[in-house]
């Protein structure tokens, strides 16, 4: 309702149409699930719906409440937080293949406790795996349901435990435990505990190098940095803007990095209303982390550019945006004449010194048949999370 998931008790009043609000009220809302575990300080939360229904305000003839069935996705979720769909957005779930099936479980729970059972299987491995065999299963009814995953898991869980192999290669403590998970631009330690507005920071990548863009919640009358707890602060100097809250100049809120600056901690301050001096507040610069998030920021907003379809001796498909902003990309997997990406396709490693660039050796584009009809993608991003999958028509 209202792009929220809510979990009905049994006992929920039946509702018609018009009676959202009989349903929102006697349910439980799934984020404030996510919330109470949050405070209960569980440090890794697994949340699984099986439970991709249709809309049950849909009438006949009308656009039905919120748009359509299924369940809306949970991208916003908090650190050390997984959640599994049994199915996409917009889609529904089956309970079973035919009236003939007599599995207690619907198609998604059979398989997903079942992956659950093989050892040395990360969670991440058995929401892959159960996202194939769920959607080939579907698609023997002709009916398309793949199910989808958020990840933003700190640890790599194994719910069954880790094999032997992999249990003799590996110690509790290093770093082959853990999932690479990218840092907090901006440090929450504060010089002051009353300093509830601290600046923040966004990184931008660049071929001249790094752009640092600050963000300040109160108006300012000047800001200056410097790169450690050491030297002189410089100024950022000012726009030639005027800022309505302060009648005046507006400081400049940006500064320039070199491309090889190395991962520091930078202070700013700033100058308020009064003309006292707040701070210095310190703000993280991890340059690998800052590249991926960067990268992941533009890939996201640029969807529609993931792939390209071009005639020339034949049908070519160009992935060359995907190549630019690889650094951010664990995997990509595409489908040709199908919804369900099966095959891994091959990217340079990542270049931090030059991100961007397309090594000459690259081919950035596959050879396709004639009759192709579309071509589906789908990124495995580096923090672990999956992207929806995409899917490409000529």
């Amino acid at each position: 309702i209202a792009g929220q998931n809510f979990l009905l008790p049994t006992d929920v009043p039946a509702a018609t149409e018009g009676q959202e609000e009989l349903v929102r009220d006697a349910s439980v809302l799934a984020d404030r699930i996510i919330e109470r575990l949050q405070n209960k300080k569980a440090r890794t939360s697994i949340l699984v719906f099986d439970a991709c229904r249709n809309n049950p305000f849909e009438r006949a003839g009308t656009r039905a409440v919120a748009g359509g069935g299924g369940l809306a996705p949970m991208t916003q979720l908090p650190e050390g937080v997984f959640s599994v769909f049994s199915a996409g957005p917009r889609q529904t779930a089956l309970d079973r293949l035919s009236n003939d099936d007599a599995n207690p479980n619907s198609v998604f729970t059979r398989t997903f406790a079942g992956e659950l059972l093989q050892p040395g299987e990360n969670l991440v491995q058995v929401a892959q795996r159960t996202r194939r065999l769920v959607s080939e299963m579907a698609e023997t009814v002709k009916h398309k349901q793949i199910p989808v995953y958020f990840d933003q898991m700190v640890d790599d869980v194994f719910l069954n435990g880790i094999a032997k192999a992999q249990a003799e290669a590996a110690k509790p403590a290093t770093p082959a435990q853990q999932v690479a998970a990218l840092p907090p631009v901006s440090v929450p330690k504060l010089p002051k505990e009353d300093s509830i507005n601290a600046p923040i920071a966004s990184f931008s990548r660049h071929n001249g190098g790094w752009t640092v863009v600050f963000s300040i919640a109160d108006p300012t009358l000047g800001i200056s940095w410097r790169i450690g707890d050491r030297g002189d602060f410089r100024e950022t100097g000012f726009m030639d803007t005027l800022d309505p809250r302060t009648r005046k100049r507006m400081p400049n809120p940006s500064i320039e990095l070199p491309a090889d600056a190395p991962a520091a901690t930078i202070e700013l301050r700033y100058v308020d209303t009064q003309g006292e001096m707040q701070g210095p507040f310190p703000i993280k610069f991890d340059p690998d982390a800052a590249l991926i998030r960067d990268q992941r920021k533009i890939l996201d907003m640029t969807a529609t550019s993931w792939l390209s379809f071009r005639e020339f001796n034949g049908l070519l498909v160009y992935y060359t945006h995907l190549m630019s902003y690889r650094c951010a990309i664990r995997e990509v997997r595409i489908g040709i004449d199908t919804a369900v990406p099966d095959k891994v396709l091959k990217m340079p490693a990542c270049n931090s010194r030059d991100p961007s660039a397309i090594p000459s050796d690259a081919q950035p584009y596959l050879k396709l048949a004639p009759q192709t009809k579309s071509v589906s993608v789908e990124l495995t991003y580096r923090d672990g999370s999956v992207s929806e999958i995409k899917t490409f028509r000529r």
